[in-house]
């Protein structure tokens, strides 16, 4: 049974304050941490509250590969630098796993294992007692197969541990003053093209480029699925109307046509996370 996002009757702000003091608690107990963090709205605020919380025994590490946008890693740049923290890049290498190029719908295994395995090792020989991620409270019931991984290297979730959800995130960065607290959710690259079509270097080159055309044009919520020639838009429903309007719709075709697609089509049912995890219910359990 597939769970949604966490909901609370009747919480209020002391209750979330209880569960941001349960949040420290926890990381303070850790001792010291090394955290995955990718930029993205959890683990921004999990760098910042480790930061907090352990100070110099908090490392945010983040990874650095083709299937990671440029200006992700430029915006978790920018947060190290206003907040302080501690941190250091790694280079992972999943797509040089065969595994990992097939993309099988359990693709996310692969990547998190090459991950983790790169923290863990790390954690080790800097005498780290842990290896956190950002699942939160909303993800427990989320297809999301690089749980696998982490629970085989051990990597502790301790904004889920603290019973945190999205909602909660946002609002608490908010008030820490973290210019993540709004931004939309973000996902490696990869995860635009379809289950069993190879992952190669190119097609995330395109992604990526097509990506910076749609944010250049203003749009915030966005996607592009990479269907061989073919470029499917995702947009948020009330950015959608301006993305017909003529030298918009204009500049989307020739700026993409320009970076290699041939056809150009927006994708009526908008923006939603994991679209094409849309086909795996279609397939016998």
């Amino acid at each position: 049974m597939t769970v949604g996002p966490v909901t609370r009757t009747g919480d209020g702000a002391d209750a979330l304050s209880g569960r941001e003091r349960r949040l420290q608690a926890i990381l303070a107990d850790l001792g010291s941490v090394v955290v995955a963090f990718s930029g993205g709205v959890d683990s921004a605020y999990l760098a910042v509250a480790a930061a907090d919380a352990l100070g110099e025994r908090a490392l945010a590490v983040t990874a650095d590969s083709p299937s990671y946008p440029a200006s992700h890693r430029e915006a978790a740049l920018r947060l190290v630098e206003r907040f302080g923290l501690r941190h250091e890049i790694v280079r992972t290498s999943e797509l040089e796993r065969p595994e990992y190029r097939a993309n099988p719908a359990n693709r996310c295994y692969y990547c998190k294992d090459e991950l983790f395995g790169r923290l863990s090792a790390l954690a080790r020989e800097r005498g780290f007692a842990a290896v956190a991620d950002g699942n939160n409270a909303d993800d427990r019931g989320d297809y999301r197969p690089g749980r696998q991984a982490a629970r085989e290297h051990g990597v502790r979730s301790p904004l889920d541990e603290a019973d945190l959800t999205k909602a909660d995130i946002r609002e608490l960065s908010r008030r820490r003053g973290l210019p993540t607290w709004d931004q939309p959710a973000s996902a490696c690259l990869s995860s635009r093209i379809p289950y069993h079509s190879e992952v190669t270097v190119e097609k995330l080159r395109m992604i990526e480029q097509a990506e910076d055309v749609l944010h250049s044009l203003g749009f915030r919520q966005c996607r592009v699925r990479h269907h061989g020639e073919l470029a499917r838009i995702e947009l948020a429903a009330d950015e959608m109307p301006r993305a017909l309007e003529g030298g918009v719709r204009e500049s989307l075709v020739a700026d993409l046509r320009r970076i290699g697609y041939r056809y150009v089509s927006l994708d009526l049912q908008g923006y939603r996370q994991g679209s094409l995890n849309e086909v795996l219910v279609l397939r016998p359990a």
